[in-house]
């Protein structure tokens, strides 16, 4: 069976209703000048490819509960997809990476352009207001291109509130992390650590990339009652084991497929389930690695090595696996409680679970 990322052409339709969408857009900014080229340049480069999995779970969602396959839906799918383009704009001023899909991010690249072309002012805080306005740009696309997606009126009416509750949730995740951040952990035990942790992973992202695309489109197609209770469970779920996959490979992924530099969470000082793990079993020793290196900006491979062997030696890794085992039986659990999905979208829906959780990127 064909990949759900990829069956019924999903993933090439969704580039093109994206690429379509920024020659619209680049025409309405077009009418205040060219001035505004650069801007809509880094969207357009940090939209072009990507697995398309927010996509995927709206598309699904939709086909699981008997809606047909059409442009209305891709085009409804692709809307995540610029949302997660905010997200990630946003993101990455707030943690001050680099890089993003092995590109500079969005503030660099502005920051670069601001550079050679002699403006005057500081090029960093160019490039910062840029990507702000960048994804607030982003934010206003998805509205757009949901609300004229194609779907039926009636189907677009009872999707809008759990559109409208993951945009506002996204951005209290989005908060907690930075207030997660800044409170500290010294006085809390590791059962308030993991717990706080994964409250920041369930708004941040478990819910807008998993459960929230998945309910949007399976509530549009009329799904409801117990089976819409048992999808989002599948999905809070998934994004929670999706999420930790990904914290896993912030610290140990190669970043010819994550697209990050090596070790990026521990220079940014990330509070995840991982360290949390990490802080309880690692000795003292250990403890006191992680209070000397996590969080520096200028962490360098033998810093990054040496809290890698740390978070191994604690056995944090292993228990994060087995958390992420644990999510995913649930996952399955969940979807197979479901009893009026269409075979496709079960099937599709039971693949994703393995695509969002792959151990290489």
């Amino acid at each position: 069976m064909s990949s759900p990322l990829d069956a019924h052409d999903l993933r090439r339709r969704v580039q093109a209703v994206v690429d379509a969408e920024i020659r619209t857009q680049s025409a309405v900014l077009g009418e205040i000048g060219d001035d505004l080229t650069p801007l809509v340049s880094a969207v357009a480069a940090l939209l072009r490819g990507g697995k398309r999995l927010r996509a995927a779970f709206l598309y699904w969602g939709y086909r699981a509960g008997g809606g047909p396959d059409g442009e209305a839906v891709v085009r409804a799918a692709t809307a995540m997809e610029l949302f997660q383009a905010a997200a990630l704009l946003h993101d990455d001023v707030m943690d001050d990476s680099d890089t993003r899909r092995g590109l500079p991010a969005a503030h660099r690249r502005l920051a670069t352009e601001h550079t050679e072309q002699g403006w005057t002012g500081d090029g960093d805080r160019f490039g910062v207001a840029g990507a702000i306005l960048a994804g607030d740009l982003c934010l206003t696309w998805t509205d757009e291109l949901f609300a004229t997606s194609g779907l039926p009126a009636a189907e677009l009416d009872r999707a809008r509130p759990v559109f409208d509750r993951m945009r506002t949730q996204l951005m209290g995740g989005q908060f907690l992390d930075v207030l997660e951040s800044a409170r500290g952990w010294e006085s809390l035990t590791t059962a308030e650590r993991v717990e706080r942790a994964r409250r920041v992973i369930r708004y941040k992202s478990a819910k807008y990339t998993v459960e929230h695309p998945l309910l949007i489109g399976a509530t549009a197609a009329g799904v409801g009652g117990a089976d819409l209770a048992e999808l989002s469970a599948y999905g809070l779920a998934l994004g929670e084991a999706f999420q930790l996959r990904d914290d896993l490979l912030g610290v140990f992924g190669d970043p010819a497929q994550t697209g990050k530099p090596a070790g990026d969470d521990l220079r940014e000082g990330k509070r995840t389930v991982l360290i949390a793990e990490a802080l309880d079993t690692a000795g003292p020793a250990g403890v006191a690695a992680v209070d000397k290196l996590l969080g520096l900006a200028d962490l360098d491979e033998a810093g990054v090595e040496e809290l890698r062997a740390v978070i191994t030696g604690s056995g944090a890794l292993d228990r994060v696996e087995q958390r992420i085992s644990a999510l995913v039986t649930d996952a399955h659990a969940h979807l197979d409680a479901t009893t009026g999905l269409t075979p496709e979208g079960r099937q599709m829906l039971a693949t994703l679970v393995d695509v969002s959780t792959a151990r290489s990127a």
